[in-house]
């Protein structure tokens, strides 16, 4: 508990500064978007409202994973980190699809932009999503709001990438196109983060069984390594977050004569060592049955 205690500070502390850092650049960026006129900017200035909503709610998430589990919430607040990565998700799909329509109004009038003002803005952008990046990077990577936040600023980074390339294009040649098209670019970017975060934190939500964990391999897996077992049916596997798989099945055991209550505890024990050894599971709830499966 003390490890996965100071994993939540150092990610909180992490994912903080973060925050901090895209806001204050965030406001930058929308006021040289603005003066020199490019989409380009305007669009990476979106991404990082989504960043900043992102590592702000991560950050709020951690906060609240500390409040410890009561009567109404008996498995604590950490499943919030998960309902915010889905929530970011969602808002990125809302920021794409503004960046699309703004970009399909610049095709079909292009607009002026001033070449030098945006490349020293996305230049600057650049540097800050390279330290924000850095920051995220000494964080706890399995998380997955950890590993929301790091791709909502990777693909912030890569969208400065993508202004700066257009800023020079447009010193060099004067071609105005180059600012929506490489919008364009900046929102495919976002439209892909934003489906494998909503993915993930979607299945999560939605009590799908972690990676690894199907019913059928752990009930194999069971039966073959704990000697008492004859059968396993009704297995349940689901998660907290990412990091806290749970578990529930019925484990049925040879009728035998001497069949006790302490055989039955020693079974319980040995199969929840297994479950964590080979599957990485530490919370599960085992009923045991003897006899006869029957119909199960």
């Amino acid at each position: 508990m003390a490890s996965a205690h100071g994993h939540h500070h150092n990610n909180e502390r992490r994912v903080g500064w973060a925050a901090l850092l895209t806001g204050v650049f965030m406001l930058a960026e929308i006021a040289g978007g603005i003066l020199s006129g490019s989409l380009a900017l305007l669009a990476d200035a979106g991404h990082m409202f989504a960043d900043f909503m992102a590592l702000a709610m991560a950050w709020v998430a951690f906060r609240m994973a500390r409040r410890p589990a009561n009567w109404r919430f008996s498995f604590g607040f950490d499943r919030f980190q998960i309902l915010v990565a889905f929530v970011n998700g969602l808002s990125l799909f809302a920021i794409a699809g503004w960046i699309f329509y703004e970009a399909a109004l610049r095709l079909i009038a292009p607009h002026d932009v001033l070449g030098g003002t945006m490349l020293g803005v996305a230049v600057a952008g650049l540097g800050v999503n390279i330290i924000c990046f850095l920051i995220l990077a000494g964080a706890e990577r399995d998380n997955l709001n950890i590993r929301a936040a790091a791709i909502h600023v990777m693909g912030d980074l890569l969208g400065s990438a993508a202004a700066i390339l257009a800023a020079l294009i447009i010193l060099l040649t004067d071609w105005m196109l180059a600012d929506p098209l490489l919008s364009l670019l900046v929102a495919v970017l976002i439209l892909k983060s934003a489906w494998g975060v909503v993915k993930k934190a979607g299945h999560i939500l939605l009590e799908g069984a972690p990676k690894g964990l199907d019913s059928e391999t752990v009930a194999a897996d069971l039966v073959t390594n704990i000697e008492a077992v004859i059968a396993v049916h009704h297995v349940h596997t689901w998660s907290i977050t990412q990091e806290r798989p749970m578990m529930t099945l019925h484990a049925r055991l040879a009728a035998h004569s001497n069949t006790s209550a302490k055989q039955s505890a020693d079974t319980v024990a040995a199969i929840k060592a297994r479950l964590a050894e080979r599957f990485g599971v530490t919370h599960t709830t085992v009923e045991i049955e003897i006899g006869d499966p029957g119909s199960c």
